[in-house]
């Protein structure tokens, strides 16, 4: 793929595989991602900054995205980086990732990439918070699952909160009726992944007891995407092409609201290209219902 991207002259990367993430120490994690960052320095013979991005792939049902993405940004020190949480096309049964002819799920792979072309990572999510709160009140954090919220069966309070019926919740309710916590003075997603047979919820995002979440109302994803990509293209000088990582709740929302062929004409207008993710990855933050991407700027500039 790396080859695609750019010109043979203009990049250098390195990669690696993190297996078993779920009883792996955050701190080793971190420790392999540093000892990548000095492997791309030893061969480039430059220091990282301003020059280096990394990209992050993680099994998208491991549970342990939040952690992860923490301990490689750590790793990191002050590179960016981007990814996204590998799917199974909604079947919530088993993710898989590649490397190197390397087939393993419970694993992450991380690429450092140091290029002389323009680049800007971004992100972009088309949703504002409501009044509307639901505060968790029983939940297993280590399944991302949320039995109660309001001392409620979770799925009667949320069914309750966007009013339709608990039997009428579908992933098109989850897409186009998000749900978002405050972090730092700013709104996260934390999107539902399924209902559940005893009327619990399960989340792509952790989840804990205390927790308050809002209930979101979407804005436009065509307007939101239009002004995002017209940022990063100011960014690096005309935008070359864009490395995309669009979660699949998004793809879900834009049918639901018949702005799927708009935004796929969008992509396209912008040399877009990418993955539909179960979570989405932004400097040290594990995302959901957001496009992070990196838009390259004209090569010619770069030569």
């Amino acid at each position: 793929m790396l080859a695609m991207l750019f010109p043979a002259r203009s990049f250098a990367a390195v990669s690696a595989m993190i297996k078993n993430l779920s009883t792996s120490a955050m701190d080793g994690i971190a420790g392999q991602v540093g000892a990548l960052r000095r492997s791309l320095q030893a061969r480039t013979g430059r220091p990282n900054s301003g020059s280096v991005f990394a990209l992050c792939l993680v099994d998208g049902l491991s549970y342990a995205e939040e952690a992860v993405t923490s301990a490689i940004h750590w790793g990191l020190d002050d590179i960016p980086m981007i990814g996204g949480s590998a799917g199974d096309d909604l079947k919530f049964e088993t993710t898989t990732l590649i490397a190197n002819g390397d087939v393993a799920s419970d694993c992450a792979i991380v690429i450092l990439i140091s290029t002389d072309i323009p680049f800007h990572v971004f992100k972009t999510e088309n949703f504002v918070p409501t009044d509307e709160k639901l505060i968790v009140t029983s939940s297993d954090p280590d399944r991302r699952i949320v039995h109660e919220f309001n001392a409620g069966s979770a799925a009667e309070e949320f069914a309750l909160a966007i009013g339709i019926a608990p039997e009428a919740l579908t992933p098109l309710s989850f897409a186009s009726h998000p749900v978002v916590v405050r972090v730092g003075g700013e709104y996260y997603c934390r999107s539902i992944q399924k209902l559940n047979p005893d009327g619990s919820l399960s989340f792509f995002c952790a989840v804990d007891d205390g927790i308050v979440l809002s209930i979101a109302q979407p804005t436009s994803m065509v307007d939101t995407t239009t002004t995002a990509l017209r940022d990063a293209g100011e960014e690096v000088g005309g935008i070359d092409m864009v490395l995309g990582f669009d979660c699949v709740l998004r793809r879900l929302d834009a049918q639901n609201r018949q702005v799927f062929r708009e935004m796929s004409e969008l992509y396209r207008e912008n040399n877009v290209i990418g993955f539909g993710t179960y979570g989405e990855q932004y400097r040290s933050m594990h995302l959901n219902q957001t496009f992070t991407g990196i838009a390259f700027g004209l090569r010619q500039a770069a030569e």
